[in-house]
């Protein structure tokens, strides 16, 4: 009797979690809708290369409108690779330390401090990079200050976190005996990490870099405050930058009718490129996994 009841009480458990993950989905599908419905009206007035191939944004004018989102794409492109640039050897480098030199103390202590960074407001990073990395750019580089480096700088300070983090666990989760393998066969501290070690906790890093790519790709607030906001090509690293989040943040306060379309259509291809990154990622994870 007791065991019946409590295969029930177990198959209502099931049940539960199995709607609580098809809610997930559900979202995700009703997301996906609403914005690529949103969006493909304004490809009956504006053709999709038009949109995707041209630099020239002028949504509001009356004597020759322009649509193009170019410029927007190649610099949330600068923008994120210049943080993984920074954030990426820098976030690796701390989880090797956290994970296989520091004493357990400062472990803590120091992963209380990443922890204490992820939870910081993006509106705080943005003050950050007006008040202080800005004018450091500004006065070593030339410009404005309000620059593709700027941005990226910023944005590594945010995305260090997650590479950090997810690293720091997916190193720690190597198993032992491939450390000690390594070093009683003659090898040494340093050769062990980076022939052993590393290599095999390679998806998680990965998954790190991808989870850091999207918090990247997504930030709007601190990036619109550092950035410079002008709707241009950017031409190198001191020149203003506007992404794609940037975009849709600035204009939909005040958009309408074809303008506001157009704003949901930066959305959607804001949307399938994280989309594609995550099937990325994955398909590399797989194939990393496959090579252990």
């Amino acid at each position: 009797m007791l065991g019946r009841e409590k295969k029930e009480h177990q198959s209502y458990i099931e049940i539960v979690l199995f709607i609580c993950a098809l809610l997930c989905v559900a979202a995700v599908v009703i997301i996906t809708i609403f914005v690529l419905v949103s969006a493909l009206p304004l490809f009956k007035e504006v053709r999709l290369s038009d949109f995707l191939f041209s630099t020239h944004w002028l949504p509001t004018s009356r004597k020759d409108p322009g649509f193009g989102i170019l410029s927007f794409i190649i610099g949330s492109l600068y923008v994120t690779f210049g943080a993984l640039v920074i954030a990426v050897p820098l976030g690796i480098a701390t989880a090797i330390f956290l994970a296989e030199m520091s004493t357990p103390k400062m472990a803590e202590v120091l992963g209380s401090a990443v922890q204490l960074l992820a939870g910081i407001p993006s509106v705080i990073y943005g003050f950050f990079g007006v008040m202080v990395i800005a004018p450091k750019v500004r006065q070593l580089f030339g410009g404005s200050g309000y620059s593709v480096m700027s941005a990226s700088i910023v944005l590594a300070i945010m995305i260090l976190p997650t590479i950090i983090s997810i690293s720091e666990v997916a190193i720690s989760a190597v198993p032992k005996g491939y450390k000690e393998a390594s070093l009683s066969l003659g090898a040494s501290k340093w050769q062990t990490i980076f022939k052993v070690i590393l290599p095999a906790a390679r998806p998680g890093i990965l998954a790190s870099i991808g989870l850091g790519i999207g918090r990247a790709v997504g930030e709007t607030t601190a990036v619109l405050m550092v950035g410079g906001n002008a709707p241009i090509m950017p031409k190198g690293l001191t020149s203003m930058v506007r992404t794609l989040t940037m975009n849709i943040a600035t204009d939909m306060g005040y958009a309408s009718g074809l303008h506001r379309t157009a704003l949901f259509a930066t959305g959607g291809v804001l949307f399938v490129f994280i989309m594609l990154l995550n099937i990325f990622v994955q398909v590399i994870q797989k194939k990393v996994k496959k090579d252990i």
